[in-house]
């Protein structure tokens, strides 16, 4: 695998602002053919595992590996959905893991690298463990991407199966499922602060002042807990939420989470 001068030095471009969501630019149709090809795979493999995600028949005239298939394999990418460009990321990350499953790095380099190109160009996606998901801002990644694993590791299994349910309702496409999110993120907080305080029944409203938190946070879960159950439990007809105000509740629910966690460990 190829190390160029900017992964040897440790230069890495800042992270662009988020300006795609629902779209998949020319420029990332372009790119991932190519880092798919330095993974290791060859125009043929791509155009098999494309038409399997696209259900099209790869063209029978097309039979040398360039121009040809490689021409092919574009034209298939350009013309697909933008939301089937991701499908057809995932199918060829899956693919390159396949490809030699005794060495995880041509895998491992595949998704580094498109990581860093979505990352640099402002797209709003990312390639974490062969799914794509949603890329929100570097403080909701930090806060919520590790907590699972924390909590999982710090014996809150119901807490860590619940935020990983909200991290990939926020993630879905074409559209987030904000309801769920919502839902899942407050069951982790709620999960968790049944465990810190031994108090398997009660709802996180009525936990909280015996989680000891200093004051005015306290007063902060309850209205993070009063905005989630009026946005997520109780919906209105035709109310909508931003996604990026679902992120912020995902977020501290899950700092909160791996705060909890921490102080009873």
């Amino acid at each position: 695998m190829i190390q160029r001068f900017s992964n040897r030095q440790g230069y890495r471009a800042p992270a662009a602002e988020i300006l795609v969501r629902e779209d998949a630019p020319s420029r990332l149709r372009a790119a991932v053919p190519l880092i798919a090809e330095e993974a290791g795979l060859k125009p043929s493999a791509m155009r098999r595992v494309i038409c399997r995600v696209l259900l099209v028949r790869p063209d029978p005239a097309n039979w040398s590996e360039y121009p040809n298939i490689s021409e092919e394999v574009a034209w298939l990418i350009d013309g697909a959905r933008w939301h089937k460009v991701y499908d057809i990321i995932e199918a060829l990350h899956a693919e390159i893991a396949a490809m030699q499953p005794w060495d995880s790095r041509p895998a491992q380099e595949f998704e580094r690298r498109l990581n860093d190109f979505l990352l640099e160009t402002g797209i709003g996606w990312e390639l974490r463990d062969g799914q794509i998901s949603r890329r929100g801002s570097e403080i909701f990644a930090r806060s919520t991407h590790e907590v699972p694993d924390s909590l999982e590791d710090s014996g809150f299994q119901r807490a860590a199966k619940e935020m990983r349910e909200a991290l990939r309702d926020i993630s879905r496409r074409p559209e987030p499922d904000i309801t769920g999110a919502l839902q899942h993120a407050m069951g982790a907080l709620e999960g968790t602060a049944r465990e810190v305080a031994g108090r398997p029944n009660l709802t996180l409203g009525k936990l909280v002042s015996l989680l000891d938190l200093p004051p005015p946070l306290d007063q902060a879960v309850h209205k993070l807990w009063g905005y989630a159950s009026d946005r997520g439990r109780h919906i209105r007809e035709q109310q909508v939420v931003d996604p990026t105000e679902a992120e912020l509740v995902v977020a501290v629910a899950g700092a909160l989470c791996g705060f909890l966690a921490q102080r009873q460990s």
